[in-house]
């Protein structure tokens, strides 16, 4: 299965947004992708922007954004609380940073994640 690559334009718009955020990058889906407390919020798949919701805020924003919809890198492969924002939703600057911040505030109340110790 093929994916899109991401271009670099959006890569650079993600990290535009990401720089008022306490957040560690590590690349994913051949791009970007922001974590904090080892859990991730953010990402870019294809030509798409990947936020992790809360459930109430997921379908709030599949209600409001006909353009929105749960993240199905594979088909039949949903990865569970997370959506796509397709362009249409993420050039509107004040929609965006809303519902970025969402996403951020929902990773922080999420348990942190242990660190993985590497075998050498």
């Amino acid at each position: 299965m093929k994916w899109k690559k991401v271009t670099p334009e959006l890569n650079r718009f993600l990290e535009d947004n990401m720089a008022s955020f306490a957040a560690d990058r590590r690349p994913m889906f051949g791009a970007s992708t922001y974590f904090v407390n080892g859990n991730m919020f953010a990402g870019i798949h294809e030509d798409t922007i990947i936020l992790r919701l809360s459930e109430a805020d997921r379908r709030e924003i599949i209600s409001q954004h006909d353009d929105v919809a749960p993240f199905e890198p594979m088909p039949g492969r949903f990865m569970k609380e997370y959506v796509t924002l397709p362009e249409s939703v993420y050039s509107q600057p004040d929609t965006f940073k809303k519902w970025l911040n969402r996403s951020y505030q929902y990773a922080l109340s999420l348990k942190p994640k242990a660190k993985s110790v590497k075998k050498k």
